[in-house]
């Protein structure tokens, strides 16, 4: 994954997101499947959301988006479960009929995990051997002479 800059950060955010409808009910069978996929790629280009990957299987939707970082990953949830749910329902009214007759697409809960290049570990030893890292340069740093 390669860095992201704007005009005050450089960035590597990657988030990996699985959310499932409410009751858990298996509604993303085609045609339904490929129109929300067809939604939620809107919302990303709407809202300047970058959606790497995304897959819907029948009973619940994983996606993995690159973020910047003044967008929280509870936010991009907001946006997206939002206007997927109230899109959809404009474009299949049956289904909120029939599936969701409290009015609500999506349950409250998700998951959400960061998507790095690097394991804990190996974060956690660059920190520890910072200090170290540190003295070698200035040892090697003093200035030298003209002659």
């Amino acid at each position: 994954m390669e860095l992201q800059r704007n005009t005050h950060h450089v960035y590597r955010l990657m988030y990996h997101f699985v959310w499932i409808p409410k009751y858990r009910h298996k509604i993303f069978s085609e045609p339904f499947r490929e129109a929300m996929k067809a939604i939620i790629q809107k919302i990303g280009y709407d809202y300047d959301i970058d959606i790497v990957e995304l897959e819907i299987p029948p009973d619940h939707i994983h996606m993995v988006v690159k973020s910047e970082p003044k967008k929280s990953p509870s936010q991009i949830m907001q946006v997206v479960k939002s206007i997927s749910a109230r899109e959809l329902f404009k474009l299949y009214p049956e289904i909120k009929k029939r599936y969701f007759w409290g009015g609500k697409l999506w349950t409250q809960s998700y998951f959400v995990e960061t998507v790095g290049n690097a394991t804990e570990e190996i974060i956690r030893q660059y920190l520890q051997n910072q200090l170290i890292d540190l003295g070698k340069k200035e040892n090697f740093g003093n200035q030298l002479g003209l002659f």
